[in-house]
């Protein structure tokens, strides 16, 4: 039993009235973020061009709070007079808008500062009409509809009903293992979603088999190669779309676009085109990722240890070549969805070192080749002279490489180091030496 915060996603059937209520209180969020961007970033021009003018510090245009706490009580004082419509939608909508914007200038100075990890982060931009419909609720009457699996409730908006049942939320509300935290309310190519936020109490079963050892191989023309032998087919749904995407964009071509250069607004044929383009890439998308979800809980609820490798997938993507089979693929989603749910099914998830040679190294013998082409795709080994399918063989390298971890024969190639509760990092080590554990930079 362990309780995590958990989001469920439904997708919406509102009428033309609550259509309207919603795109309005999407629109309010976008504009109290802009209103607040316009206001900080007038402040720090103005500090900054008195700067030029070597003004002293204590003499500068006093800075403005950019706390959600006091953009939300400038936003309180100033609301009658820039926006004397407020009123039309929930309070709550103006809130989520300054918290991302409080959030969106946190992080950009501390990337600036060198408080933040990753890469670098840049200033906040205004929003435009069509980037990211969304608003989230965090108080107020918002939740299921009591008694009716159908519906959900969003204040001043009311019931909506749903295209599904809510019943799986539903049950743990009524049983008191869930607690609902926030709604977020998105379109996505046409559609309104709604979201909640719950902190749920899952039980879920242990592995079927949970001394057992799994190393997963992911590649482009296999899904992924389980060291057990097992092949996942790779369903390429992007590339059976690309047919109709490509005579949907030929078309899009042939039509009146927009033109920010000579103020030319598109015309309804190419909106109509693009609105369908968009929906084929929804659906490309929502068939991976079921199918990523229905690979990762069966590998979850069978085995008790998974074993991936910490692909760079952003320098994969480099290679024009290979780049769109590699999107098509989601080989960052699936180590998402592997890590979060070893933890409610608990089992372990290990990642092995970027640098572990898997493919160069012969699962038999344990020698390493110096070089592999990527065209090869049956590994011959040299020493013992072992033919296997170049996948599988990467496959079972990754399952030997825990066998410490797991509690099997100790082995002298590798050193674990436990970084987080769901994640172990194995680091190879020349034979028969061992070293201090390493931190890892994604923790």
């Amino acid at each position: 039993m362990v309780t995590v915060i958990q989001a469920y996603r439904f997708a919406l059937d509102p009428t033309a009235g609550q259509r309207a209520a919603l795109r309005s209180h999407c629109g309010a969020q976008r504009y109290a973020f802009n209103w607040g961007l316009a206001r900080i970033k007038a402040n720090l021009d103005q500090r900054a061009a008195e700067k030029t003018y070597d003004i002293p510090v204590d003499h500068l245009t006093a800075s403005v709070s950019w706390s959600a706490y006091g953009l939300r009580k400038d936003w309180n004082q100033a609301k009658d007079e820039v926006a004397p419509w407020w009123g039309e939608n929930s309070k709550e909508a103006y809130s989520s808008g300054l918290a991302n914007l409080a959030t969106a200038l946190t992080n950009w100075q501390g990337s600036r500062t060198g408080g933040r990890r990753g890469p670098p982060v840049r200033f906040p931009r205004f929003k435009g009409k069509r980037a990211g419909v969304s608003c989230r609720f965090t108080t107020g009457a918002f939740g299921l509809t009591d008694g009716d699996r159908r519906h959900v409730t969003l204040p001043r908006i009311g019931t909506v009903r749903t295209c599904e049942s809510t019943r799986k939320p539903a049950r743990h509300v009524e049983c008191g293992t869930a607690r609902i935290r926030s709604a977020t309310v998105s379109c996505r190519s046409g559609r309104w979603f709604c979201s909640f936020s719950v902190e749920n109490t899952r039980t879920d079963p242990a592995p079927t088999r949970p001394g057992t050892v799994v190393g997963v191989d992911l590649g482009v023309t296999s899904l992924a190669v389980l060291s057990t032998g097992e092949v996942i087919a790779n369903p390429k749904h992007l590339e059976v779309a690309q047919r109709e995407l490509r005579r949907l964009q030929r078309q899009a071509a042939r039509r009146t676009g927009p033109d920010t250069r000579t103020g030319r607004t598109p015309s309804h044929r190419w909106r109509r085109t693009q609105a369908r383009i968009a929906v084929l890439h929804a659906r490309v998308a929502n068939a991976r990722r079921d199918g990523l979800h229905k690979l990762t809980t069966g590998l979850v609820r069978r085995f008790g240890l998974i074993v991936l490798e910490d692909l760079n997938v952003s320098g994969m993507m480099r290679n024009r070549r290979l780049a769109r089979h590699i999107a098509g693929v989601g080989m960052g989603e699936l180590r998402r969805q592997a890590g979060y749910k070893t933890t409610w099914g608990g089992g372990r998830l290990v990642v092995a070192d970027r640098w572990y040679p898997s493919s160069k190294t012969c699962s038999d013998c344990g020698a390493v080749k110096a070089k592999l082409l990527l065209r090869v795709r049956v590994y011959h080994c040299d020493e013992c002279g072992l033919v296997l399918d170049r996948d599988l063989n990467a496959a079972r390298n990754l399952a030997a490489l825990v066998d410490e971890l797991a509690g099997d024969t100790s082995t002298a190639s590798c050193a674990g180091t436990l970084n987080t509760p769901m994640e172990t990092h194995v680091r190879p080590t020349p034979c028969g030496q061992r070293v201090p554990p390493r931190e890892d930079p994604h923790h």
